[in-house]
């Protein structure tokens, strides 16, 4: 028998238990419900189903929680005693009761099978379950020593293993260690011979350093050297430029001053001949405005100097204002009005 096997059987009996509750329950209500309604006043018949149903509710409760005390492995005390006999020796007394009241041993004992048997069940089950529930205990002290063998051996299984592990891993580490000093010593040697080969390379590569610095020395002073000679010719160079350039300048001004006074000339000429006999032609007229329009001399005057009209005269004014705002222009144009 198994923890399976003990559950099923509980299944079948909690099964069975109610449904003979239930039929007993309904059985007892259609009996009981008569009875009731002929000894209940005409205005409260309607009452007649209740009594039954509190009954059988008692009933209810006590296959209900005896069920869950006998699971846990309780005991009540002498209160469930009580009721669940109580409770069933009124089931039976109300079932029975029209026929016993009509004297008929035949309805007595057709009307008594359902309390009795719910009363044989409720005790019969409840003995049921205090045996199944003795007897999971059972198992699970069986299962829990089982358990705890297994662990046990496990655990014994577990430390020889320990132990085993243990030992291969000293055995192993003294080969590691042996490897290790056989390796250091190699190691070691080598290390020795690489440090002479280092030194050796060492040794030659300074000299060979040292070779380099020197020659890199003398490129370095050859460059600084031919640096000194292209500074000193660029500077030669750049003082002809500057000389050049001091005399371009010069020569420039002096052009400029001299343009400059030719055209002041010019215009003191052109301005020193007074009013002329008659109308100056359009080119000489152009270039007297000019000249006056220079010596910010009124329009009248130019007039006065040109022949020509007031308003020829004040339009060439504002060509040469226009001019002047947007830059130098030649003393003298072609274009005529």
């Amino acid at each position: 028998m198994n923890m399976a096997a003990v559950r099923s059987s509980e299944r079948a009996l909690s099964v069975g238990t109610w449904l003979i509750v239930g039929g007993a329950v309904l059985y007892s209500v259609l009996t009981v419900t008569p009875l009731m309604a002929a000894h209940t006043p005409s205005a409260w018949r309607w009452t007649a189903p209740i009594l039954p149903l509190v009954v059988d509710a008692a009933v209810v409760i006590v296959v209900r929680l005896d069920s869950v005390l006998a699971r846990l492995g309780g005991q009540g005390g002498p209160w469930p005693v009580a009721l669940r006999w109580m409770t069933g020796a009124m089931t039976l007394a109300l079932n029975i009761g029209a026929s016993a009241l009509a004297k008929d041993p035949v309805g007595v004992a057709i009307h008594s099978v359902a309390p009795l048997l719910l009363i044989v069940t409720a005790e019969a089950g409840l003995a049921y379950r205090r045996a199944i529930a003795a007897a999971v205990k059972a198992l699970e002290e069986e299962r829990e020593a089982r358990r705890q063998a297994a662990a046990k051996a496990m655990d014994e299984r577990e430390a020889n293993r320990q132990r085993e592990a243990r030992e291969q891993r000293e055995h192993a580490a003294a080969l590691a260690r042996e490897q290790r000093e056989h390796e250091a010593r190699l190691a070691r040697e080598e290390a020795e011979r690489q440090d002479r080969a280092r030194r050796e390379e060492a040794a030659r590569a300074e000299a060979a350093a040292a070779e380099e610095r020197a020659e890199r020395e003398r490129r370095e002073r050859e460059r600084e050297q031919q640096q000194a000679e292209r500074e000193q010719l660029e500077h030669q160079a750049a003082e002809r430029r500057e000389k050049e350039r001091r005399d371009r300048v010069e020569r420039e001004r002096e052009q400029q001053a001299r343009e400059h006074e030719q055209a002041e000339r010019e215009r003191a000429a052109l301005l020193a001949a007074g009013p002329p006999a008659e109308r100056l032609s359009e080119d000489q007229a152009r270039q007297v405005v000019q000249a006056a329009f220079a010596a910010r001399l009124p329009v009248r005057s130019a007039v006065e100097l040109t022949g020509w009209s007031n308003g020829w005269v004040q339009s060439r004014y504002t060509e040469l204002r226009a001019l002047t705002t947007s830059g130098p222009r030649p003393v003298l144009e072609g274009a005529t009005s």
